[in-house]
């Protein structure tokens, strides 16, 4: 078998698997072909590739003679043109709403596996890629803020005067918001959160944040610990709520995110004008359409003094961890596809395996993506 591991587009810095992560599979007398350079802004050079047994090649040579691809983003069409019929692909590719892609790899008989879709039970917590990612995204949020904030996070006595602490609003209390909560509140930050989600008040509590409470929100109990879609009378009734916290806040991390659908608008024109000049937005949700008005994909842009970063893909910007804690994701899930001889053995039995299969031998057959393509 051949494993090939692809250098991400431009802006990219992590990479799939590092050396060390790819030892275990030279190991194994699989055959790990690196594409030049795939490592080098997660500081993982050719070299420590090759030390590992790995052997470098052109981004042509990995893409055809590979059995399974490893590339975080999706591919290219012309990348896919290169691809042997029931090459696997594994990485992260929104298919609920990639769902015209989808249809397109199944149509070239391209094995898809999408870890953004493996379902978040005790089992799969070591391949839970969007919480690892998510961890770092919230991280990276609060320090971004920081550096772009005119003023101190923490209050200070001192003989010029006494400085405020900064006040920090989080929208959501997933991953990436619990560890904004944690990385603001060290920071000295007076916090408050928002979230749908009554069961996570505990949690937001002990972090030392004030937990914005909302009656009447949809139970999320069948959503795997995810966020769901919530009544139009709830809506109004958060966006109220979350009105007298804007108009305070110096500082918002938005992550509050659907799956499969567009992030909910939870910062309103009329919210943005209520807050100081010099206050600072750090929208995560960007890449869906965002949480805040006026928040552009990829784009930072100034709002009446305000500052608003739209940025989904923050945890690109600590690549040697992020990397790192992708790549062993990405190892553990893959001991569910290669088995002890080094051969592919999709075994749809697994729940795992079957959760985040998304195209498979000409067709899609993940059935929440069916499902959304037939509507």
């Amino acid at each position: 078998m051949i494993l090939g591991i692809l250098k991400e587009p431009n802006g990219e810095k992590r990479v799939s698997l590092l050396p060390e992560q790819a030892e275990f599979f030279t190991k194994k007398n699989i055959q790990v072909v690196v594409e030049a350079g795939a490592g080098e802004h997660a500081f993982a050079n050719d070299d420590s590739y090759l030390s590992k047994k790995a052997t470098i090649h052109t981004r042509q040579e990995v893409l055809q003679n590979s059995d399974i691809i490893l590339s975080i983003h999706p591919l290219t069409d012309t990348d896919t043109g290169q691809l042997k019929p029931g090459t696997v692909i594994a990485g992260i590719y929104a298919p609920l709403f990639a769902r015209k892609l989808m249809q397109e790899w199944a149509v070239k008989n391209i094995w898809c596996f999408s870890l953004d879709m493996i379902p978040r039970t005790t089992r799969a917590q070591n391949m839970d890629v969007l919480s690892s990612q998510a961890n770092i995204a919230g991280y990276r949020a609060v320090l971004l803020a920081a550096g772009l904030f005119p003023r101190y996070f923490p209050m200070f006595m001192t003989a010029a005067g006494s400085i405020a602490p900064a006040k920090v609003l989080i929208l959501g209390a997933g991953v990436a918001g619990l560890q904004a909560i944690a990385t603001a509140r060290r920071l000295g930050a007076v916090v408050e959160v928002s979230d749908t989600r009554p069961s996570v008040k505990e949690e937001v509590m002990s972090l030392g944040a004030k937990f914005i409470e909302v009656e009447g929100a949809a139970d999320p109990s069948q959503a795997g610990g995810y966020a769901v879609e919530q009544s139009d009378t709830f809506k109004q009734k958060q966006l109220q709520r979350l009105s007298e916290s804007v108009t305070k806040s110096d500082i918002i991390i938005a992550t509050a995110q659907i799956p499969g659908k567009p992030a909910p608008l939870l910062i309103t024109e009329a919210m943005l004008q209520k807050m100081k000049p010099g206050s600072v937005i750090i929208d995560l949700a960007a890449a869906t359409g965002g949480n805040v008005f006026g928040t552009r994909n990829d784009q930072t842009v100034v709002y009446r003094g305000i500052t608003i970063v739209g940025n989904s893909n923050l945890q690109s910007d600590m690549p040697t961890d992020a990397s790192k804690m992708y790549g062993k994701n990405m190892f553990n899930f893959l001991q569910l596809i290669i088995d002890k001889e080094g051969k592919t053995d999709i075994n749809f039995n697994d729940d795992i395996v079957k959760g985040c299969c998304i195209t498979y031998n000409g067709s899609v057959v993940n059935e929440r993506v069916k499902t959304l393509i037939n509507e």
